[in-house]
């Protein structure tokens, strides 16, 4: 182990990384030799299921038509057999004279004179048929030869040309004339025996089967190859663009050059980068609104303090006054975000009951009255107005809602403005609309207005003393009771904010 750990450590750096480097090409060439393999062995298998079957197919049509090239000779030398007993009248002549026999035979079936070598069965002294002890003609020398698996009986059956125990394994094949049995011709079991020039030819279909079987696998496995590059190519870019947005590059992008699975793949991860920009700069915003947001508070509070310490500033009730209520702004930007945070954990707790929202918003109006009163916004509420709209929801958190929804207004609207309130049942659902009057906001900001930190421009802006939180979190609220919140402009010249909460389908009380 020491001198293992000597060796490893001594291996230089660069040469581990050209090891690395190495390892790294094998797994992106990894995914090319797969595609090549099984595109090259699903061809293979293509290729060897399709010759085995045409070698089967050529193998059972050319045995079906050695048998019934077979039966064509039985049935030719049948009809020999009936001419020969019609001319002799009977089958005397061929039980006193073999040459006779074998003429027949040979000729019904090879249309010529037999050879020397056949003839001399004529001259054995062994009378049966087929001969036994003759070298290349004996019976079991080969069974595939037709004129020694064939014997002659009369009509009752007894052997003319025949071996009395050979004759229960052969096939009796009647011979007739005019509804007479003549005799019977038996055939002794055997394969067909095929020509030379039958099995040239199926030697010559075999041959051409394999040429053009490996002719198709070199020809798949070009493809094959090409297939697996043409895959792999755009794959490998997919990695590399990955490979940069796991290490925090967003900026990359890659080319939709087909409407195919890799294509949509490619939109995918270019919809996915594009995601990831967007989250970034949303959290870069959200730190830096986060620190500017604390920050201000802060720096005022610290001024406010010094000038204390060093007496520039008397300590006085409004300087109290003034403190507070930037320890009260730091208060409720801290609780906002704490609120979110947890929303975002799915760690913000509901306790749902049966509630009333309107009468939750009447209460809050009337502890928000003296407020709207002294910066002179009037308060109005819509007719009609729906009567005990009940919801399932969590009275605390609908609080919330309509403070949060109440101070926007309270806040944003310009003094001597006006706020109405609306309320109304519709598709299973209570609506509850706020609209002030001026300022207005314009159409593009209508749909960023839940998003955090996002104050719109001009008159409604932070010099109010928002930090963007109020809106984003009642967003939260709504859609945590499966509602559902929107902006747009109101008909007082301001904006209106519509909230919808599911109505409880039944309820009694």
């Amino acid at each position: 182990m020491p001198g293992r750990r000597m060796l490893i450590a001594g291996v230089k750096p660069d040469a581990w990384r050209v090891f690395e480097h190495g390892l790294s090409r094998v797994a992106e060439m990894l995914i090319r030799l797969k595609l090549f393999v099984i595109l090259l062995l699903t061809t293979l298998a293509l290729v060897g299921g399709m010759y085995g079957f045409m070698r089967w197919s050529l193998e059972d049509g050319f045995s079906r038509f050695v048998e019934k090239r077979q039966d064509e000779r039985i049935e030719n030398f049948v009809e020999a057999l009936r001419d020969c007993y019609i001319r002799h009248e009977g089958w005397q002549l061929l039980r006193e004279d073999r040459r006779h026999w074998l003429e027949l035979l040979w000729y019904a079936n090879h249309k010529q004179e037999p050879p020397p070598d056949f003839m001399m069965l004529a001259v054995q002294d062994d009378p049966g048929w087929p001969p036994k002890q003759l070298p290349g003609y004996g019976y079991g020398s080969n069974p595939g030869h037709f004129e020694l698996r064939v014997m002659l009986l009369d009509a009752e059956r007894r052997p003319i040309l025949a071996r009395s125990e050979l004759v229960e394994k052969a096939d009796l094949r009647p011979i007739e004339l005019d509804d007479r049995t003549l005799g019977f011709l038996a055939l002794l079991p055997g394969k067909p025996l095929a020509q030379p020039l039958e099995l040239q030819y199926f030697d010559q279909q075999s041959r051409a089967f394999i040429l053009v079987g490996l002719i198709m696998v070199l020809l798949s496995a070009g493809l094959a190859s090409a297939l697996a590059y043409w895959l792999g190519k755009p794959l490998n870019s997919i990695a590399g663009v990955v490979r940069q947005l796991a290490a925090g590059n967003y900026q990359p992008r890659l080319a939709v050059q087909s409407r195919d699975e890799l294509g949509r793949l490619a939109a995918d991860i270019n919809q996915l980068a594009q995601t990831l920009e967007q989250t970034e700069q949303s959290r870069r915003q959200w730190v830096a609104d986060i620190s500017h947001e604390l920050r201000t508070p802060l720096s005022i509070l610290r001024a406010e303090l010094e000038a204390l310490q060093d007496g520039i500033r008397p300590l006085h009730p409004e300087a109290v006054d003034l403190l507070l209520n930037d320890v009260l702004r730091l208060n409720r930007l801290t609780d906002d975000l704490y609120q979110l945070a947890l929303s975002d954990q799915n760690a913000l707790t509901y306790r749902c009951s049966h509630v009333e929202p309107l009468g939750l918003l009447s209460t809050l109006l009337q502890t928000l009255k003296a407020d709207f009163a002294q910066k002179t916004i009037r308060l109005e509420q819509a007719r009609p107005w729906p009567n005990r709209a009940w919801v399932l929801a969590d009275p605390d958190r609908l609080t919330q809602l309509f403070r949060n929804l109440l101070t926007n207004s309270l806040n944003y609207t310009d003094a001597g403005g006006c706020l109405k309130i609306g309320g109304r049942l519709e598709s299973g659902r209570l609506w509850i609309e706020f609209a002030d009057s001026a300022p207005a906001v314009s159409n593009q900001d209508f749909a960023r207005i839940f998003e955090r930190f996002y104050r719109v421009e001009g008159s409604r802006s932070r010099n109010h003393g928002g930090a963007g939180l109020g809106l984003a979190l009642c967003q939260t609220i709504v859609e945590a009771h499966g509602g559902s919140i929107c902006a747009g402009p109101s008909d007082l010249g301001g904006l209106k904010i519509s909230v919808g909460l599911p109505l409880v389908q039944s309820h009694h009380y």
